[in-house]
């Protein structure tokens, strides 16, 4: 039992093999993904996944490098989309201070004004942070201040691909979002990613591919995909002195938690199957 909290299943690294990937996912014991958007179109392409298949559902936002001209009239369909009830959080949104293909001012106001559609639609946020953790722990301390939730016993979020160290993490863990780790963790040089993985509370941790990014380093260097969520939920129970049980009942319990899934009736999500190299590279 897994559940890989933030995949790209929309992405052209699928294209010819996408049906065989989530097979294969089924086959390694995966019971959910959450596949994310980046933009109106891969949003789209979630949730027709989702509707296609039972142990997918679907997160729609603009991620930061993709905010360079997006319009309210963008911003007015992401909204509708938001409605749809494959869909289970706003995301992948937030700030990427290391490409800087969109400006800080831009990305900053398209960050606010999706966090407002998560209150709005009282949804999660699934955040992408990438050298703005000061800034972000900013916006969202503001925001969860003002937050007025149904789900008031749900995580706002989670932080997806954490990059941060452990007072970082604490920063984000007290305005109760979650943190997600992903392949990176498995790497030799990951002493910062190790460090945050003993440390986090069991109710604060999810795992996560990032597929076709981040492979682990047994797969390093080639695409990602979800059936490799195991390489990783192996080596944080090694790093945290855990069974390899434990950290799949508790992460899988974690995301149904994020995504207040005993809360929807309308969303089914049991299982169906039967019982680039760097981080940088990342999206």
């Amino acid at each position: 039992m897994l559940a890989d909290s933030h995949a790209h299943l929309d992405w052209d690294a699928f294209d010819e093999d996408r049906e065989q990937v989530i097979s294969r996912a089924r086959e390694a014991g995966i019971e959910l993904i959450l596949t994310v958007g980046c933009n109106l179109e891969s949003s789209r392409t979630a949730i027709r996944l989702a509707e296609e298949h039972q142990d997918i559902l679907a997160a729609v936002g603009f991620h930061p490098n993709d905010t360079t001209g997006v319009k309210e009239s963008d911003l007015e369909t992401l909204a509708e989309l938001s409605q749809h009830p494959r869909v289970v959080a706003i995301g992948e949104i937030g700030l990427d201070f290391y490409r800087e293909w969109s400006p800080h001012e831009t990305q900053i106001e398209v960050f606010r004004h999706q966090l407002r559609l998560a209150q709005e639609v009282d949804l999660p946020v699934v955040i992408h942070c990438r050298n703005a953790h000061l800034e972000m722990l900013e916006i969202l301390d503001y925001w969860v201040s003002h937050l007025t939730l149904h789900h008031s016993n749900h995580p706002p979020g989670v932080i997806h691909c954490f990059s941060g160290d452990v007072a970082i993490a604490q920063r984000y863990i007290s305005l109760g979002f979650l943190i997600s780790l992903a392949g990176p963790v498995t790497y030799p040089s990951a002493r910062n990613t190790v460090k945050v993985a003993q440390y986090l509370p069991p109710e604060s941790l999810l795992i996560e591919t990032d597929s076709p990014f981040l492979a682990p380093q047994d797969h390093r260097g080639k695409r990602n995909e979800p059936a490799y969520l195991t390489t990783t939920a192996k080596k944080v129970a090694q790093v945290r002195e855990m069974s390899l049980e434990s950290v799949c009942k508790s992460t899988t319990q974690n995301v149904r938690c994020l995504l207040r899934l005993e809360d929807k009736n309308n969303v089914t999500t049991q299982p169906t199957i039967d019982s680039h190299r760097e981080h940088e590279k990342g999206y």
